[in-house]
């Protein structure tokens, strides 16, 4: 047999074994920990499932808000008790402590994605499939300096936000003493980013005015085009005393920012050809493998193929800007060549 044959035969085999789709989320993504529970009764054991039946409700709201935007939060599906359960998984317990009439305890849920993902798609409800990749961000009041701004956003309680990030070190102010927040480039925090080992930089600056501390956000990511926002905090007493409330708005606003480009409505679908140029077996199942991880693609069909290359039909949801955001996420680099025309490549 041809050794040419050959070759493109193992391909194809490669192909067929990787080619899996959708992939599934990420449990942890629908994992809600540390939901406090306290519920009396008659009896002990009716204290225990009132407590956990009280806290179902309250973790499924916390996931909700997780997975999708805030303009969408007073959308959220009211669910019953028997509704509750049926996108479940189970749940566990910690620090429990219980008497003959009252319950009380720290509870973990764990939610069914394929579940919760029917019933947002029921009510048409766009949502994030998956984490975000762990950004940076670099805290300005209004310049880059260490303080009470930087320690509010260090703060415990957002580390269950949807969007992990890591507050700059004070070590790196030094080298970024003169950044300018409105004329910032990936280029001006490149270095502290790879150093972070982020792809994603955000700058959240609070600037005290007129009674308020307005929160600005920019968010720079390298090759792409900087998102920005902004927003106002009425004062609370002193500029100190509203900082912790001027970080949480911030940290909401910046999951809003990575949700407007991850959060899919499956009402929307596409598709598109592009093109693989291939090395060696090794990347073309590393790209298929990668393929596999992006949430937001339904399928994949292998259209022509060649020693040095292959065609691929690659059906999505969601927007085109999505697809390129999520397979940039894989370690994939979708370009456009004009015409409709697509290629598709590896970051390595």
């Amino acid at each position: 047999m041809h050794p040419r044959f050959l070759a493109l035969l193992a391909v194809l085999l490669v192909s067929a074994a990787l080619l899996g789709f959708p992939a599934r989320a990420q449990d942890s993504l629908y994992t809600v920990p540390g939901v406090h529970v306290d519920a009396g009764a008659a009896s002990s054991s009716e204290a225990l499932n009132a407590a956990i039946m009280q806290g179902r409700g309250k973790a499924f709201q916390i996931l909700y808000r997780r997975l999708t935007r805030q303009a969408d939060w007073a959308r959220q599906p009211a669910l019953d008790a028997n509704g509750l359960l049926r996108i479940s998984r189970g749940y566990t317990i910690a620090n429990e402590r219980r008497s003959t009439t009252r319950y009380v305890a720290d509870v973990t849920y764990m939610f069914n994605p394929d579940a919760v993902a029917r019933l947002l798609r029921a009510a048409n409800i766009a949502y994030s499939q998956s984490p975000a990749r762990r950004i940076l961000l670099i805290p300005m009041s209004p310049g880059v300096a260490p303080g009470p701004w930087a320690n509010a956003l260090m703060s415990p309680a957002f580390h269950d936000s949807l969007v992990p990030f890591t507050v700059m070190a004070a070590e790196d102010d030094a080298a970024l003493a003169a950044l300018n927040f409105d004329a910032a480039t990936w280029n001006d925090v490149a270095a502290v980013a790879v150093k972070n080992h982020v792809a994603e930089v955000g700058l959240v600056q609070a600037v005290y005015a007129g009674g308020k501390i307005t929160v600005n956000i920019k968010r720079l990511g390298a090759g792409e085009a900087p998102a920005r926002s902004s927003l106002d905090v009425p004062l609370l007493q002193t500029v100190g005393t509203t900082y912790p409330a001027a970080a949480l708005a911030a940290v909401r606003a910046i999951e809003d920012l990575w949700k407007i480009r991850t959060a899919l409505d499956f009402s929307q679908r596409g598709r598109l050809t592009a093109d693989v140029r291939i090395a060696s077996l090794q990347q073309w199942g590393d790209i298929q493998t990668q393929l596999s991880g992006v949430s937001n693609i339904t399928g994949v069909t292998v259209t022509a193929m060649d020693i040095n290359y292959a065609r691929i039909s690659i059906a999505y949801v969601g927007g085109l800007d999505q697809l390129r955001a999520t397979l940039a996420g894989a370690g994939l680099v979708l370009t456009g060549r004009g015409q409709g025309q697509w290629m598709l490549a590896g970051t390595k």
